[in-house]
């Protein structure tokens, strides 16, 4: 990955955890972090983390019924969603460095 990509990604993190939101920056960051961010959004947000394509309208109906902003469930699956990608990435990339080495460390 180039450094254009790589400061875009850290760009995107960025704001996603510390630009403006309904969610507080702690929720977003807990969220992508895999944390237990709210009751009311925990079965959602385990969810988006481990099994993204397994969330179901009734899961974002119930975080929304149970009091949470409709923006604040979209901010935290999406926070949840990019902490998991993140995650992923990072072990990939580690697996490929210990297989092949780090020369050019192009892959992070």
């Amino acid at each position: 990955m180039n450094e254009t990509t790589r400061a875009r990604r850290r760009q995107v993190v960025e704001r996603v955890l510390t630009g403006p939101g309904v969610s507080s920056a702690a929720d977003r960051q807990a969220a992508f972090d895999n944390a237990r961010v709210d009751d009311r959004a925990d079965e959602l947000l385990r969810t988006v983390a481990q099994h993204a394509w397994k969330v179901t309208d009734t899961q974002v109906r119930s975080a929304v019924s149970a009091g949470l902003a409709e923006d604040a469930v979209f901010e935290l699956a999406v926070a949840a969603a990019l902490g998991q990608a993140t995650r992923q990435r990072t072990s990939a990339s580690a697996a490929l460095d210990a297989v092949f080495g780090a020369a050019d460390g192009d892959r992070r």
